[in-house]
């Protein structure tokens, strides 16, 4: 089963939700705000993921603008920024998607086909 890590009023997360529904998919859907993963899942789904961690950072969000976090995370460590990350599940970019295999961070329909796959 897929985990669908989400905020309820986001529209892309809405969008990612319908598509998942659209296609039959099995899902366990977490709200971000309300249940962020932890620092420890972060660093897992970063591993599998392939992206740099920068990506994980949603930022265009307020909670990132609000902290500074543009100037900020170049002097966190990676540990630090896990671990931020884990503290707020609005500073994470969404919607993420996990399987077994995958991590696919935001909402790309393409890129949803091919993590189907």
């Amino acid at each position: 089963m897929l985990i669908f890590y989400h905020y309820p009023n986001c529209s892309t997360c809405k969008k990612a939700k319908k598509w998942l529904d659209t296609h039959n998919l099995p899902y366990q859907a977490i709200p971000i705000h309300e249940q962020p993963p932890t620092a420890q899942q972060l660093h897992d789904f970063w591993q599998r993921s392939g992206l740099p961690l920068k990506k994980f950072f949603n930022t265009s969000g307020l909670a990132y603008r609000e902290r500074q976090l543009k100037t900020v995370l170049p002097t966190l460590s990676e540990h630090e920024q896990l671990e931020l990350l884990a503290s707020d599940g609005m500073l994470i970019k969404r919607p993420l998607l996990i399987s077994e295999t995958a991590v696919v961070v935001g909402f790309k329909e393409a890129e949803w086909e091919q993590f189907q796959h």
